[in-house]
This record gives structure tokens, sequence and C-alpha cells, in this order.
């Protein structure tokens, strides 16, 4: 098995969607009417879910019609919160094929296949035009990602000068090693994080300017936290991302705001642009 496969397997294997399905169905909520607000609390696998997705939004300079890439675009969640707040068009692009698959059917459920479109495929080789995108970002992504300037250099290869590329990442921290398991790897394997000075510099070496990083450590560990309080009082949602989890889902939200407050990960969201 190649290390990408093994990625992919540790994020989603087999029939992805029906597992949506069913705990939708648990949740009461009707697949026929479902919104994309219902979805949220499931369709944005990564940390802080929605909330970090609308923060990244409002960060953003994206305009109505504006054509976006969406480098591990997971479930489509962000795509499809994107393309219906901006009115613009979204291609996602994941290396988990039953992601691609559900994100694709949970976009025909909310009438958004002509907005959003996932397809399975790497982004460290995305199989764009040169200069097809606005604008770009990748949510909680390159932990997983071996070749950062290799990743960067496509996102900037895809981009529009003067686009916008984004991206959220649990940075590695000062003090060591993170615990695991954790939500991008169960042992450390398939892991690749950097120090988010690192990160600046590759995306520099990229040839991306104006960079501005923000530290978002403290959001991440309150969410944590408050994740943690609701499974001790037995208030765990029945739709949500500790789903996809899987059992070790309670351990691995420990880890993740243990890994915090000790330094060993360190949460950024940083936002750069391709030279005019």
């Amino acid at each position: 098995m190649t290390d990408m496969q093994a990625i992919s397997d540790h994020w989603g294997k087999g029939d992805v969607y029906s597992r949506i399905l069913d705990a939708m169905v648990l949740a009461g909520l009707d697949p026929k009417s479902v919104t994309i607000e219902q979805l949220a609390p499931m369709d944005h696998f990564h940390a802080r879910g929605f909330p970090a997705t609308v923060e990244l939004a409002d960060a953003l300079p994206i305009r109505e019609g504006d054509r976006l890439v969406d480098i591990g675009c997971g479930l489509g969640g962000p795509a499809r919160y994107l393309a219906r707040r901006f009115r613009c068009h979204v291609d996602g692009i994941d290396i988990t094929a039953p992601f691609v698959d559900a994100a694709n059917r949970l976009s025909a459920l909310v009438g958004m296949e002509d907005m959003v479109v996932c397809r399975h495929g790497d982004g460290q080789k995305l199989p764009y035009d040169d200069e097809a995108f606005e604008g770009g970002y990748a949510q909680h992504v390159t932990m997983n990602v071996p070749d950062r300037g290799v990743f960067f250099g496509e996102a900037f290869r895809v981009l529009k000068p003067g686009a916008f590329f984004a991206l959220t990442e649990h940075g590695l921290g000062e003090t060591g090693e993170p615990h695991h398991p954790v939500p991008w790897s169960e042992d450390g394997s398939g892991a690749y994080l950097m120090r988010p000075a690192d990160s600046v510099a590759a995306l520099k070496e990229a040839g991306f300017t104006d960079i501005r990083t923000t530290d978002t450590g403290d959001k991440y560990l309150s969410g944590y936290k408050a994740a943690i309080e609701r499974a001790e009082k037995g208030d765990t949602p029945v739709f949500g991302t500790h789903i996809l989890l899987g059992k070790l889902a309670p351990q691995i939200i420990r880890n993740a705001a243990r890994n915090i407050e000790e330094r060993r990960t360190h949460p950024v969201q940083i936002v750069c642009h391709k030279p005019r």
C-alpha cells in the first residue's frame, strides 16, 4: 500500500455517504429537504468544523462569480458554504475517494451540483489548467502532505495573478512530537507536520507574498474542550463528525487538546497571495 493510499484509508473507507444518511435519519433529518446548515455538524470535517470555515471565509476576498479551488475538500461542506454565501463556483479535490463520492452526492441532495464539483485526486498534482482560479484554500490538509513545496507550487500554478491562497493547519509545536491518535493520524504514520515558520518559508519559496499568519490555538483548544465536556455529560450530538472518526474519537479529541496545551502542536491560519 502506498503512503498516500494509507492516508486516504485513514480518513475514510467504504460507503461514507450511507453512513452519513444513516446518521441523518437517526438525528431526525429528512434527506429530501435537508439544508447545508443542517449538514454543517457533519460535513465540515476538520478541526472546529463549521465555525472555523466561517472564520476563514470572513478573512477571504471572495467575489460573486469567482472560481475557487478547495484542495482537500473532504465531504464538501466548506465548498458548499462558500459557494452559497458568495455565489461563486468551487472545484474540490481530495485523495479519499469515498469522501469525494459523498461530497458530490451531498451537493446533489441540496441542489448545488452546478456550483460545487469535487473530484478524486492529489493536491501535489492538481488536474487543473494554469491560472484557472481566483482563489484557493486548504483546511487542515497539509499535516498529511509529504512534499509541502510541491503542494504549494501546484496551488501557485493553478491560481491567477492576484489570487489569494489560504490554509489552516496544526503546525508542529516547540516541545516534542504530538501524542497519538490525532485526527490526521492514529500512530504518527502519514503525518508531516511543519512549524508554522517553515510553512511560511515554503509558501515564499513557491512564490506567494503578503503572507499573514494568525495563531488559532486558543480557539481550537476551546472547541476541543467543549466537545470533551459534552461527551462527559453524555450530550454528544447524534449527527456530527465523531461518527466518521470512529471508536477512537474520544481519545483523538483529548489528544488534540492536550497537544495544544503542551505546545506539541501550533494551530494557525495563513492567508497569502500570488503576485499580480
